[in-house]
């Protein structure tokens, strides 16, 4: 079992974001059996404000020679001054069934519940191959595209509900140019199928230094772009994180 203890200078950029990158969320392992981390977090502050902050996380993988199930899940609350600045549920769970060595099947099922983002609730069911088109010790790229079933609720009054068919497709890269680095970018492009119109497009860059054997600092850009966005939060979205991890 391999546990990850992240220290976080701003929140990380999936806790809120519309398009969670699966990519990024991968436990990179050659070895066979159960891999993933669990934590939580609580903090209470009352001075001139009162600070209010749960969070709850699990990440498990699962691996044989030919299947990989992923498991994430992730609940986050954070008040302060008496307004809700965070309140996210989200989970998703993913089954990968390696075909070849440059072809993937992948299934996955994906609930969300942001009231900030104007989500009351949004569930995802979708199928799709995803493609290694390079893989060497110090660059790999991938690339996926998924058909997928999307229900979603808005924080409305009354209620608006969307049932629709959208298209998933990405390309991420991995660039490693030493041991003690690592460069990840992904595109995401979601469109409806029936009105290219709805889309949303997503790019996210992320970098991870090695400070020492088991401690790197990490960084990323998240830039979300959503052409028909839930209630009435903006089309653009954009959060920078970084933090430290402790690895053993």
């Amino acid at each position: 079992m391999r546990f990850i203890f992240l220290v976080c200078f701003f929140f990380p950029c999936f806790l809120s974001a519309q398009i969670v990158n699966i990519e990024t969320q991968r436990l990179q392992s050659d070895t066979t059996g159960w891999l993933g981390s669990l934590g939580s977090n609580f903090l209470f502050e009352k001075n001139a404000v009162e600070v209010l902050n749960i969070n709850l996380n699990a990440h498990v993988e699962y691996k044989t020679k030919k299947s990989l199930y992923l498991f994430l899940a992730n609940y986050n609350l954070l008040r302060g001054s008496g307004q809700t600045l965070s309140n996210n549920l989200f989970y998703h769970l993913r089954y990968n069934y390696k075909i070849n060595k440059w072809l993937r099947w992948e299934v996955f099922t994906q609930l969300q519940e942001n009231s900030v983002t104007g989500i009351d609730l949004r569930f995802l069911a979708g199928i799709g191959p995803r493609f290694k088109l390079s893989g060497t010790k110090t660059f790999a790229l991938y690339t996926a595209t998924a058909t997928m079933y999307e229900y979603e609720k808005e924080t409305t009054t009354p209620p608006i509900y969307h049932r629709n068919i959208r298209s998933s497709s990405y390309v991420t890269a991995t660039y490693k140019p030493s041991a003690n680095a690592e460069f990840v970018g992904t595109v995401f492009y979601q469109p409806l199928y029936n009105n290219f119109n709805d889309y949303r497009i997503l790019n996210e860059l992320s970098a991870k230094f090695k400070i020492r054997k088991h401690l790197s600092f990490t960084a990323a850009w998240y830039y979300l772009y959503d052409n028909k966005p839930a209630a009435l939060t903006p089309k653009l979205n954009y959060s920078i994180s970084n933090g430290i991890e402790y690895d053993f």
